[in-house]
């Protein structure tokens, strides 16, 4: 019989990275304006941007930066609603302890988690698309669908061989 513990310590890693990359997810969606008015100071967007042939992104960080700030002076509640986007990812990170804790019992959240990834693509198509949001972005979002969905495959995986060793029936 081989033994579960290599097994136990692989998906508590996946998880864990899930977990992490989940509460900084969360985290960065708290300052976002300070982190705009920083990446296009460092990426020199605004120069970029103001000459003739300046590159597509260069523009649109410039425009969201311009948005953001406009929204910040006018309207800065509606700044709660990235807020509660933070919140969420807390929460659903949170929920992953329970694969950490018995990953064969809870093997129903990485199944959760891998629902929640794959509809990341269609609903940054579909909503980026209504309100604006560059084709090339898009596609940036629903990278964090692809990269999350990784480790949650793994887990599924693994937690289905954990369970059949626990069994016996490796």
């Amino acid at each position: 019989m081989t033994s579960p513990e290599p097994l136990l310590r692989r998906i508590r890693w996946v998880v864990w990275f899930f977990i992490i990359s989940l509460a900084i997810s969360g985290v960065t969606a708290i300052p976002l304006q300070r982190e705009v008015d920083w990446l296009t100071e460092v990426s020199k967007a605004q120069s970029l941007a103001d000459s003739a042939s300046g590159p597509s992104w260069a523009s649109w960080l410039v425009k969201v930066q311009s948005a953001l700030d406009g929204t910040s002076a006018r309207f800065p509640f509606l700044f709660y609603g990235t807020d509660w986007l933070a919140f969420g990812h807390f929460v659903i990170a949170i929920a992953f302890v329970g694969a950490l804790r018995d990953p064969v019992r809870n093997r129903w959240l990485f199944t959760f988690g891998m629902i929640a990834c794959a509809l990341v693509i269609p609903h940054a198509m579909i909503f980026g698309g209504i309100r604006g949001i560059p084709f090339w972005w898009r596609l940036v979002d629903c990278s964090f669908g692809l990269v999350g969905f990784v480790p949650l495959w793994l887990g599924h995986k693994w937690s289905g061989q954990l369970e059949a060793i626990r069994e016996g029936r490796d």
